[in-house]
C-alpha cells in the first residue's frame, strides 16, 4: 500500500487549488484503471487523504461517487474496499463493450479517421511485451479500446466508458496467467487498427466484435475458476 501511496503523493499536482471530491474520484478511478489498487484492496482514508491533502469529509464523497460506480464497496465497520466483481459484473461489462464500442465504429463517417492515439496505444501494448511487462500490456489494451470509443467525439460516451474500462481492469486482476489473456490481442488491436486506416469500418467492427466475445469467455473461464459466482456487493 506503501507504494500506491506515494503514486497519489505524485497526483497531488493534479488536484489544483480547486480540490473536489469530483477530481478526487477522477484520480482514484484513474488509479484503478491502471491497476494500482487490486480487488478487495482497503482503502486507508488516512493515508489516501494524506497523499492528496484533502479533508476526511471530502475523501467520502470522492469513495460515495465510486461506490455509485460500482468500483468500491463499504463494508460496515470495516471501511470501503476496492469491489471485487462477479462473474456476473463481468458478462454485463462485455455486454455494455459490445454495444458502445460495436456502435461507435458502425457510426463512424466518412474515412480518414484520426487514429493517431490509436496507433500509439498499439505501440504501447508491444512495447510492453517486449519488456515481459504483461500487466503494462493489459493497461495498453485498455488504452486502445479508451481511444477507439474516442473517436465518437463523446463527452458523454468517453464518460459512461471511463467507468466500464475501470471495472474492467479489476477483472483482469484476477488472472493468474496475465500473458496468456493479453498477448493475442496485441495483433487483434493491430487487425482493428489496420482496418480502419484502410476506411473499412465494417471489417473493423467484425473484428472488434469476434475480439470482444473471445475476450469474454476467457475472462469468464478464468472467473468461474478463481473466484465463482460470488463477489461483494455494497
Amino acid at each position: 500500500m506503501a507504494e500506491e501511496l506515494r503514486g497519489l503523493a505524485d497526483d497531488r499536482a493534479l488536484l489544483g487549488r480547486t480540490s473536489t471530491a469530483e477530481r478526487i474520484s477522477d484520480i482514484l478511478r484513474s488509479r484503478i484503471a491502471e491497476g494500482y489498487f487490486p480487488p478487495g484492496t482497503r482503502l486507508s482514508e488516512d493515508g489516501i487523504g494524506g497523499a492528496l491533502g484533502v479533508s476526511r469529509n471530502t475523501l467520502r464523497e470522492a469513495f460515495r461517487l465510486l461506490t455509485h460506480e460500482r468500483l468500491l464497496v463499504h463494508e460496515l465497520n470495516r471501511g470501503v474496499f476496492v469491489r471485487v466483481l462477479t462473474v456476473e459484473d463481468v458478462e454485463d461489462i462485455y455486454r455494455t463493450r459490445r454495444l458502445v464500442e460495436c456502435a461507435v465504429v458502425r457510426g463512424l463517417g466518412e474515412p480518414p479517421y484520426g487514429l493517431d492515439a490509436l496507433a500509439g496505444a498499439v505501440e504501447e501494448g508491444r512495447r510492453a511485451a517486449r519488456e515481459g511487462d504483461w500487466k503494462g500490456v493489459g493497461t495498453a489494451n485498455i488504452h486502445f479500446h479508451r481511444e477507439l470509443v474516442a473517436l465518437a467525439a463523446s463527452e458523454r460516451t468517453d464518460e459512461l466508458m471511463r467507468s466500464v474500462f475501470a471495472e474492467l481492469r479489476l477483472a483482469f486482476h484476477v488472472v493468474d496467467e496475465p500473458r496468456r489473456l493479453h498477448e493475442p490481442y496485441i495483433e487483434r488491436n493491430v487487425a482493428i487498427l489496420r482496418a480502419l486506416q484502410a476506411g473499412d469500418r465494417g471489417a473493423a467492427e467484425e473484428l472488434l466484435a469476434a475480439y470482444l466475445d473471445v475476450s469474454l469467455e476467457r475472462v469468464v473461464e478464468v472467473y468461474r475458476r478463481r473466484v465463482g459466482t460470488g463477489g461483494q456487493d455494497g
